[in-house]
């Protein structure tokens, strides 16, 4: 583990900050940032700075960061490091607004595929069969509490263009190593953005997402 950041999370003061956001928690979520750090051979020599404050924002949306568990990540870029959230993130917050009846997304199959209207939002897919063969897209669907309802459908080709455009870590980290997790939290982000019910959670957390945090108290980011 890099001497820098491992003085750096064990100091005082960022403990005291953690503390502040998680109470009792925070010894274990700390633990869990230098077993990040120390995963990633890019993230280990990444600025420490960056690193803590792509943690406080998992800590200030109390997410956790846990590679297997997909609510958020910690990815390297550049010496810095990026804060990425995951489909389970997006909608762990949306839950706590209380305002979703429904609230899904998923992988399409070419045998459970058939079409998709875009304009009617009207997807025409088997779901009730056993998938097979190759993912040829993502649909995300939401019920809010008052019946409203919206449908999202992205091919696996628009989702892969999205992603090398807008994301520039999209060879490493996440999108390399849990592709079918990132491409369902691009479309069911996209979704809620557009048309959902966004608490200030959500609205931070899709701020922040994909970004290097350069403060965590003013969520001030640079993408």
């Amino acid at each position: 583990m890099s001497k820098a950041i491992k003085e750096f999370f064990t100091s005082e003061t960022v403990k005291a900050k953690f503390t502040e956001m998680l109470g009792k928690r925070a010894p274990q979520f700390i633990t869990s940032v230098l077993q990040i750090a120390t995963s990633n051979k890019l993230l280990e020599n990444a600025d420490p700075i960056s690193i803590y404050n792509s943690a406080a924002i998992a800590a200030t949306l109390d997410l956790p960061l846990n590679n297997s568990l997909g609510f958020a990540w910690i990815v390297p870029y550049g010496g810095k490091a990026q804060f990425q959230l995951g489909w389970k993130g997006l909608v762990q917050l949306a839950q706590r607004t209380g305002q979703y009846k429904r609230i899904n997304v998923t992988e399409v199959y070419s045998n459970q595929f058939k079409t998709w209207n875009a304009l009617t939002e009207e997807l025409d897919a088997d779901f009730t069969i056993e998938p097979s063969g190759d993912v040829v897209g993502y649909v995300a669907y939401f019920m809010t509490i008052n019946g409203f309802e919206k449908v999202c459908y992205w091919s696996i080709e628009k989702v892969r263009g999205h992603a090398k455009k807008y994301s520039k870590s999209f060879n490493s980290g996440p999108w390399k190593d849990e592709f079918d997790k990132m491409a369902k939290k691009t479309v069911l982000k996209h979704t809620l953005s557009q048309w959902g019910i966004l608490s200030i959670e959500m609205q931070t957390a899709i701020k922040v997402d994909q970004s290097v945090v350069k403060d965590a108290e003013t969520v001030d980011v640079d993408y």
